[in-house]
């Protein structure tokens, strides 16, 4: 037996208690240098899973062939206007290109010339048909601004309708979303309130959003590793070039920032900032329970140092053994101090029991042997068997679980030790007192002899939980979209939820390589052909499709337009008196014609506002003119540079724009991008499949998406059945009979189904981050199980009032009230955690506490 050994082990460190503690002083030393010069976090999902996997290799080689791609920044502006919004991207975009410490990159695709030249051509024929009849409707007027892009040529063009109107040639009918937009424009300026007016509205009405309503400065920052956001310097540089920019200042314009990068930065501070407070709140709860289950200072101060102690030490192994956690290997700090605190608390509460046959009080030495001999071989068994279900995780391919298998597991190892070595030199040094006889629950005893009269009832109800959560498994649905575990709250996910509504913007994208031009044109074809696809982009689909029915069409608008609005020498900018003069005119010209008006036609409105601008100060009338005409040159430049489109092939896509989809080697991309109505998981799979069927070595978000939930589904179950292989095997060895190792393991697994029911009922959505949640599940259970089967052997009869259920109530307490603190977190991913911990503590609670007891066979002692 190791019971005499491991209590002599105890016995030697408390003798030698200034030399040990020394020691791991040194030790921890070293383990926090390792942890400050050699760990770090990612928050990269993607390295949560090995690179062997076909599905990974096939994503890590995307991101290497079109790094364009990979690592963005993205501002997104939103504007009043459209022309506002560009203009901000563009202001944006020129500030960011020199700054070179920052951005590798910088473009703002809309803006681009080639897509700016054939804008009319990206038009359906029906649309473009509606653009040109409007715009060669408006030729006369357009023409007269084109010679004086000016208030005053505004008003002149207004005249000539009032000329038309009185010759009965102006039919205005189309016009009058324009006018009445124009006349309330006009009136605001009068008032003293001028707002920039939108040329691009005026002229193409409801079709000036059909690219959307946003405009995009896309940027690959340069990276800062050495920093916890390797981002947030460049976030900060774009924040600070958007803030002087003119309509950010006044309101009118909006910089979102979003992209990969930004959303990682965001996940690292929240999840950061939840595991932080969770192990803050967690010490500072631990000792609160530690003052009930220990009451003084002199166990509780040695319980904490070991317990920080173990830690560090576990962190600093970490360091040395993978380097750089992930999301969820960075909670082993939870993990262990749920975990590990049980250790101390089961030796000093049986050290407080601790008392000679004849009721006398041994001595600290005798009391600290005596307990390494009673619980030294427990918590041996119980950390074995612990760390064996964490290092089943190992091997699997799910990274992110295997790394906190392997910290966890050697964790474990490192809590035994300094429970049976630190511990009692720290309780030598701080002289606590032992002999306070029974320190158990005695008010349980009642409970205890129930559940032992009614063993059958109580396991038959067990019996049926078992069942039922056997039952439900196929029910369990795995959540892998790593955007539902992100803050929702946070700028990056908020600016990408406002995206989402178009499918262009879709994070669900998916990536077909093909090893030419033609094939990838005949996949995207088939592929568009898919209910849940909404487009499926290639590098022809950056060529307008019927040119020949196109090109005439603009051709013909061309001839018309374009003489008027080619002037060499417009006229130069009037001053205040030619405006009020130009004003003037028009109103009187208007007045003219008022009696062949509708009576709300908004010709009238303007006809009022102008004769009132004719006697307008110098500042209201030159305000009015800037808010009229700011954005006019651009538009008529934008407009005559469309009407000279001219054909294209896909030869003429600039490079900055094929490079997305063209590879030197000739390999072509195919980009997939899903309808509105792909929304939920079971969509999202159907989505996937429909493609794989098609495009089976697809790769992308969608398809990392679901076949990373089948990686760690298959993982886990792998990993679930090694474990408790191993830990059967361990308790075969330890306990050496198999009824007592089925009676370990037997609340393991009712546990495990009564928390299936929990997921379901409640509900809970299993995910990538609360997932830890099995391993926690096998390592909490097989340490409170053990204690009490080992107990049962040990002849111990009432269990529930014995010093051991003590230690394990308050052990279930510290370790819940540390997953309570990551359950309040604002981190989806880190509070379902917690919620699914709690979960699975409170079912691993109840199978110890009242399965185990009315489980536990019968002996002729009980009966007595």
């Amino acid at each position: 037996m190791l019971s005499v050994p491991l209590g002599r082990l105890v016995a030697f460190c408390s003798n030698r208690a200034i030399t040990v503690v020394l020691a791991f002083a040194i030790l921890v030393g070293g383990a926090v240098f390792a942890s400050y010069t050699q760990l770090g976090v990612t928050t990269d999902t993607g390295m949560m899973f090995s690179s062997d996997l076909p599905w990974k290799q096939r994503s890590d080689e995307m991101g290497r062939l079109f790094p364009q791609k990979q690592d963005q920044l993205v501002a997104v502006i939103d504007a009043v206007l459209p022309e506002e919004a560009q203009q901000t991207a563009i202001d944006l975009a020129a500030r960011l290109k020199n700054d070179h410490v920052h951005f590798n990159y910088v473009t703002t695709p809309q803006t681009d010339p080639y897509l700016v030249r054939n804008g009319l051509m990206f038009l359906d024929p029906k649309a473009l048909d509606r653009v040109l009849d409007t715009t060669i409707t408006a030729q006369p007027f357009l023409g007269q601004l084109a010679a004086d892009p000016s208030g005053r040529g505004l008003f002149g063009a207004l005249s000539m309708i009032a000329l038309g109107i009185e010759h009965g040639e102006g039919d205005l009918k189309g016009f009058q979303s324009a006018l009445s937009g124009f006349a309330t424009t006009l009136e605001h300026a009068a008032q003293g309130h001028p707002e920039t007016m939108s040329w691009e509205r005026l002229l193409a009405g409801d079709l000036a959003d059909l690219g959307g309503k946003y405009q995009f400065v896309v940027t690959q920052p340069k990276l800062d590793y050495d920093s916890f956001q390797p981002g947030g310097a460049a976030a900060d540089a774009m924040r600070d070039a958007a803030r002087d920019l003119p309509f950010v200042k006044s309101g009118r314009a909006h910089i979102h920032i979003t992209g990969d990068i930004q959303i990682a930065d965001e996940e690292f501070a929240t999840v950061a900032e939840g595991m932080v407070a969770g192990l803050l709140g967690s010490l500072v709860l631990v000792t609160l329970w530690l003052v009930l289950a220990v009451h003084t200072w002199r166990l509780i101060a040695p319980i904490i140092i070991t317990l920080v102690a173990g830690l560090l030490l576990t962190t600093g192994f970490a360091a040395l053994a993978v380097g750089k956690l992930n999301l969820i290997s960075v909670a082993f700090a939870i993990l262990f101090v749920g975990i590990a605190v049980d250790f101390a608390i089961q030796f000093c509460v049986r050290f407080r029991a601790q008392s000679l046959p004849d009721g006398g009080v041994p001595s600290l030495h005798d009391a600290l042997e005596r307990t390494g001999n009673e619980t030294g071989h427990q918590i041996l068994v119980a950390a074995t068997a612990t760390s064996a279900g964490f290092l089943a995780f190992t091997p699997t391919a799910f990274v992110g679980v295997a790394q906190l298998g392997l910290i966890a597991g050697f964790g474990m190892i490192f809590a035994f030790v300094c429970t049976l070595t630190l511990l009692p030199a720290l309780l030598r040094i701080f002289r606590p007192t032992s002999g306070h006889g029974a320190v158990g629950f005695v008010a349980a005893r009642p409970i205890d002899i129930s559940i032992r009269h009614h063993r059958k009832p109580i396991l038959g109800v067990f019996a049926c939980l078992a069942l039922l959560g056997a039952g439900l498994i196929p029910t369990l649905t795995f959540d892998a979209d790593p955007l539902h575990t992100k803050n929702p709250k946070s700028e990056g996910m908020v600016t990408l939820g406002m995206l989402m509504s178009e499918p262009q913007y879709s994070p669900y994208s998916v990536d077909v390589l093909m090893h030419s031009l033609d094939q990838a044109h005949v996949m995207s074809d088939r592929l568009s052909q898919l209910p849940l696809v909404h487009d499926a982009l290639w590098l022809g689909s950056l060529v307008p499709s019927d040119q020949t029915t196109k090109l005439p069409m603009i051709q013909d608008a061309a001839n018309i337009m374009l003489p008027t609005l080619i002037v060499p020498n417009p006229k130069p900018a009037p001053d205040a008196n030619a405006l009020r003069e130009a004003a003037a005119k028009t109103a009187a010209d208007l007045g003219g014609v008022l009696d062949k008006l509708a009576p709300n036609d908004p010709l009238r409105q303007i006809q009022s506002t102008l004769a009132r601008l004719s006697h307008a100060d110098d500042q209201t009338i030159l305000a009015t003119n800037e808010a009229l005409v700011h954005f006019l040159p651009m538009q008529l430049d934008m407009l005559r540079t469309m009407l000279q489109a001219k054909p294209v092939s896909i030869s003429d896509v600039p490079p900055i724009l094929a490079n997305d989809y063209l590879l030197p080697d000739g390999r072509a991309l195919v980009e997939v991008h899903p309808t509105k109505e792909m929304t939920g998981n079971a969509a999202l799979h159907r989505y996937v499949g429909e493609i794989q069927k098609i495009a089976p070595t697809a790769a992308g978000s969608a398809i990392d998406i679901v076949e990373s939930a089948a990686t760690m589904v298959h993982a886990f179950v792998m990993a679930a059945c090694a474990a408790i292989v191993m830990i059967g095997i361990i308790l075969s060895v330890a306990l050496r009979r198999l009824l007592d190792s089925a009676l370990v393991l037997a609340p393991l697994l009712l546990s495990a189904l009564m928390t299936v029911i929990l997921i379901v009922f409640v509900p809970e959505q299993l995910n990538f981050a609360n997932i830890i949640a099995l391993p926690l599940l096998l390592g909490v259970g097989v340490s409170f199980n053990i204690y009490f089967v080992m107990n049962w052997r040990a002849g111990v009869k009432m269990p529930l009032s014995s010093p051991t259920a003590r230690a394990v109530l308050f052990s279930a307490l510290t370790t819940g009230t540390a997953f309570g603190s990551l359950a309040a977190s604002h981190h989806p991913g880190t509070a379902s955690m917690g919620r699914l911990l709690l979960l699975s503590l409170a079912c691993t609670l109840v199978a110890t506490l009242v399965f185990v007891p009315a489980l536990l066979p019968k002996r002729a002692i009980d009966e007595e």
